[in-house]
This record gives C-alpha cells, sequence and structure tokens, in this order.
C-alpha cells in the first residue's frame, strides 16, 4: 500500500545540521521520514561515524579548521560528540590559536554563513533582522565589533569567528544547548586598510564609523535582543576596541544580563591562576607584587579582580593597588609621564620609583613576585627578564597570556628553561609540555574556557539579570586544581575535564547568587548540582518514530440489545 511521505522535505532530515543523523536513522525511521533510499542501506551507529570523524581528523595536515567546522555545519550532534571526546586536541582548533588565522583568512575559506551579521546601514531595522534567526528560544548572544580580535587587531566582519568559536564552547564545556546561543558581528566598517583593499572581504568598505550612530547602533541592537529573547538574556561582548570595552561594559552592566569576556573572564582566569600558584609557593596573594606588561582592557581587568581579592584577605583598597604596577608601549604608568592615562589606569598610577628605560628596568626597580603579559605585543618576556625573575624569586610566576600563540610573550620552554623548572608558568595558548633534568612540565593554559562556560550556565540557569564582578570571585577556580598537578607544574585542571570543571563552577555560582539574591528564577531549586546537571544537553541523537501504541480491550463497536 502506498503511504504519502511525511510534509517536511527530506533534506531536513538528511541535511540540516540540526536534524540529521546522516547514516545512524533507522529502517522504520528512513521509511516513516520519507528519506528510504536517500542514504545508502547500512545503518550506522553514532560511535562509527565518531571513528571515521576522528580517523579522518588525523590524517589531515592543514585545513583542519575548514573541516572541523564543516561536520559541525553537516551534522551538529556528532560535531559536538567529538569535540567533548578530545576537546584538549581539538580546543586549540575550534578556539584559540587556529581561530585566529581562521579569521583573517575568512573571506578566502567562507563556505556557508553562521551567525547573525548586523550592519551600521541597518539602524532602525535591527529587530526585524533578529526576527530573521531561525531559532526563537535563545538565552545567550556573543556579539564582537572586530575591532581587537584576539592580538590580531581590527578585523572587521571577519571576526565573525569569534562568537561562533565561543558559542561552541558554551556548548562543549557547559552543555549549553546550541539552538539556544547566536553568534553576532556588528559591522561598523573597519581600519584595516588590507581588508578594504581585499576583493575577497565582506563587509563594508568604509572606515570604522566612530560617530553617534555607532552608540545608536549598540542602544538598538541590545534593546531589540531583551525584546526578543527577554531581559534575562546573556550578551556576552568579545573583541571590542580598549577605548569602547569599558565604557561599554559601565553603560550596559546594570541595565541588562551582560559581562565583557576579554575583562572579566580573563581577569577570573588570570586570578584563578595566581590563586593557584599561591598555594604551590605558600606565600598568600596579600604578598605578592604584580607587573603587568600591558595596560588594556585585560590588564586592569586581572588588577580590578586581583584588587577585590586581596581585600578579601583584609588589606585596603590603597594598599592592594600600590601592589599592582603596569607597563605599557610608553612606559611605566607613572605619575606626570608626558603620556596620558586614561581614566581606567588612574587607579594603578604610581609615584615614579625612579629612572626605568625598558621592561627589564621594571623587573629589576620593583622586584615583582609575578609578572604578566596581556601586551599581544609579541615575545616582550625577553632572557633576560625572565632570568631576571628567577633571580629575584624563588619561584617566579609567569604568565604570558597574549594570544594567539604568535603573540605570546615568551615560551613554555624559555620560561621553564631559563628559571631552571622553578617558574610557575601559564599562557593564554596551548604550548607543549617541556622535559628538563629528566623531569616533565605541563605549561598551565590560561584559558577563558575555564570560565566563561560555567559563568553562563549559571547565569542562564538562575535568571541573573545583572552580573556583578563578585559573581567573576566567586567563579575562580583554584581549588580544583589538584596537589599532583600543581607538582606537574599545572595552575589549572587538564581541559580533558573541563565538562566537570564547567559544571562544578556552574554549581557554585548558582549557588552564590541564590544566597546573595541575584537570581530571577523560582522557585529556587533545593539540590543546586542536580539542577544544574539535568540540563545539560546531550549529543545522543534523537528517535524521529511516533509514538505509537494500541489501546488495549476497546471495542468501538455500539452496544447491541
Amino acid at each position: 500500500a502506498h503511504i504519502s511521505p511525511m510534509p517536511v522535505p527530506f533534506y531536513t532530515y538528511t541535511r540540516k545540521h540540526t536534524h540529521t543523523q546522516g547514516m545512524a536513522f533507522s529502517l522504520q525511521e528512513r521509511q516513516i521520514l520519507g528519506i528510504q533510499g536517500l542514504l545508502p542501506p547500512k545503518v550506522e551507529t553514532q560511535d562509527i561515524q565518531a571513528l571515521r570523524f576522528q580517523n579522518n581528523l588525523k590524517k589531515m595536515s592543514d585545513p583542519l579548521y575548514i573541516y572541523l567546522m564543516g561536520i559541525q555545519e553537516r551534522n551538529e550532534r556528532l560535531f559536538y560528540r567529538v569535540l567533548m571526546e578530545d576537546i584538549e586536541e581539538l580546543m586549540p582548533i575550534v578556539y584559540t590559536p587556529t581561530v585566529g588565522l581562521a579569521c583573517t583568512q575568512y573571506g578566502h575559506i567562507f563556505r556557508r554563513p553562521k551567525g547573525l551579521f548586523i550592519s551600521i546601514l541597518d539602524r532602525g531595522h535591527v529587530r526585524s533582522i533578529l526576527d530573521n534567526w531561525p531559532e526563537t528560544n535563545v538565552a545567550a548572544v556573543v556579539v564582537t565589533d572586530g575591532e581587537r580580535i584576539l592580538g590580531l587587531g581590527d578585523l572587521g566582519v571577519f571576526g565573525m569567528g569569534i562568537p561562533v568559536g565561543k558559542l561552541c564552547l558554551y556548548t562543549a564545556c557547559a552543555g549549553i544547548r546550541p539552538e539556544r546561543c547566536l553568534p553576532v558581528v556588528i559591522d561598523v566598517g573597519t581600519d584595516n586598510e588590507s581588508l578594504l583593499r581585499d576583493p575577497f572581504y565582506m563587509g563594508l568598505y568604509q572606515k570604522r564609523d566612530r560617530t553617534q550612530a555607532y552608540e545608536d547602533l549598540l542602544d538598538e541592537f541590545m534593546e531589540a535582543v531583551v525584546d526578543k529573547y527577554g531581559q534575562d538574556t546573556l550578551i556576552q561582548f568579545e573583541d571590542f576596541g580598549n577605548h569602547n570595552a569599558f565604557r561599554l561594559m559601565r553603560k550596559y552592566k546594570e541595565k541588562y544580563c551582560t559581562f565583557n569576556d576579554d575583562i572579566q573572564g580573563t581577569a577570573a582566569v588570570a586570578l584563578a591562576g595566581l590563586l593557584a600558584a599561591q598555594r604551590a609557593i605558600g606565600k598568600p596573594i596579600t604578598e605578592h607584587r604584580v607587573l603587568f606588561l600591558g595596560a588594556g582592557e585585560a590588564a586592569l581587568g586581572i588588577a580590578n579582580l586581583i584588587v577585590m581579592a586581596m581585600m578579601e584577605k583584609g588589606l585596603t583598597q590603597a594598599e592592594a593597588r600600590d601592589k599592582i604596577w603596569m607597563f605599557d608601549k610608553h612606559g611605566l604608568l607613572v605619575k606626570g609621564r608626558p603620556q596620558e592615562t586614561d581614566g581606567n589606569q588612574e587607579a594603578f598610577v604610581h609615584d615614579s620609583p625612579g629612572t626605568v628605560n625598558n621592561f627589564l628596568d621594571a623587573v629589576n626597580t620593583l622586584q615583582p613576585t609575578a609578572i604578566i603579559g596581556v601586551s599581544g605585543a609579541g615575545r616582550l618576556f625577553t632572557h633576560d627578564v625572565i632570568k631576571a625573575m628567577g633571580t629575584l624569586n624563588e619561584r617566579p610566576i609567569i604568565f604570558a597570556l597574549s594570544n594567539p600563540t604568535t603573540k605570546a610573550e615568551c615560551t613554555a620552554e624559555d620560561a621553564y628553561t631559563l628559571t631552571n623548572g622553578r617558574c610557575l608558568f601559564a599562557s593564554g595558548s596551548p604550548f607543549d609540555a617541556v622535559t628538563l633534568n629528566d623531569r616533565v612540565y605541563i605549561p598551565g593554559q590560561g584559558n577563558n574556557a575555564y570560565i566563561f562556560p560555567g559563568v553562563a550556565l549559571a547565569v542562564i540557569l538562575s535568571g541573573v539579570r545583572h552580573i556583578s564582578d563578585t559573581v567573576f570571585l566567586e567563579a575562580t577556580l583554584a581549588e580544583q586544581v589538584s596537589d599532583n598537578e600543581l607538582q606537574e607544574g599545572r595552575l589549572y585542571p587538564p581541559l580533558s575535564e573541563i565538562r566537570e570543571v564547567s559544571l562544578q563552577m556552574a554549581v557554585k555560582v548558582v549557588e552564590y547568587v541564590y544566597a546573595n539574591g541575584m537570581a530571577f528564577r523560582y522557585p529556587e531549586p533545593a539540590d543546586k548540582d542536580a539542577f544544574v546537571r539535568a540540563t545539560v544537553w546531550d549529543t545522543n541523537y534523537e528517535s524521529y518514530l511516533p509514538d505509537i501504541y494500541e489501546w488495549e480491550g476497546v471495542d468501538f463497536n455500539p452496544k447491541k440489545d
């Protein structure tokens, strides 16, 4: 007998990345969905599909990002299963450092659009553009204007790879459903001359608009997001220029559920590393002196969170700030220097300690216990700087946090070798393990992915409407590093454990926001751990078979007299 096919077009099931199971559709599903004969006869398991995916990855050398993200475009559940199972190997491809290269080549490797593109020419129509997005239950938005992509500068709309990559980690690390995530790029032009001459550039061919129109567009965007998706929609700002990042964070943080990962996420992961280092050294954070290379949004975010942590331990704000120094492209931030400092830096401008001509002079003069590089300017932790830190400290703390790897202030090998293995090292992008004197040192990767997925999950689940800095202080995870991991040189848990790290952090933050009256989702769950874990997205395929059953013992014939 002929049965009419399902009304949904076959490609919804065989080609749409959110629906397809590839050859894992059962025989019954193929018949009911009207796709029998459109796939080879074999019914595969997801295990076999994952094995094929992994084998192909191992055979490839260069276009890994293209292949990996291509799988995401074809089969979403399979992509996330493989990403989660091998997060240590694949995160550097989905995110730093490979995503940086992918962004610079975005127009050249473009296959299909991901995310939402809103240009300054769309002012007055942002709400209708949001209506074009096919998902209606969005909980988290990651937005960039492309002005400061990693350490690579102004990439305009090519920066879309960053929101896409961040939201991949929302799902892989914290189990947030992918359809609830929306990547957005705001196109107001670019000041990158090479892109303005590039025939493959995909944004507006104009200089970056810095007028009131920029402010109006962002205001309209924020209003449109909460109007469509709700007041508690999380909006994460990513890779905005230094001059806008702090200003926009202050402008929106009390009005919307928002945070800036470059400021607050970086700060939390750096503080977590410092707290782990204090355990290894046995010296409380209040006794550390920190010298930053770089005085932009990342440095200031870290510095302000360190001040909060020191104040929690009994120091006054002034005492804590006195322990933090910054060195930018013009030299030390000191009173009376010819170059102006902006208002965000004022708290860390000190009296001059004497003549300081370069960063090495600053190290020798200030004698810091920790140096933190967030300049994005490459190998400025020179051999002499590292040796000086080793001379001044039994266990020097050296954090080279700039991304991608080529912009890191030093390599892990230099840090360990030049301090004879005594340093406590962390980097923003991954470095290989270092073998020195028959001992293997595993560099800590101070990746924001240890922070933002867990915080995002907690915020979404608890209905937080405004995210305070204390939430990020609560999220620092130093206690999750075991003593054995500290012995290996780790300041952060292995990336292979990041799903569990993120869930534990989410539980901790959920407990904190309910205890402090920040949560708006009620009734309050009694078992926070079970509450968080019950929401985690499952990558196993769902059945498309209808719920078919019989009514036993029912007779529809009318009674006879």
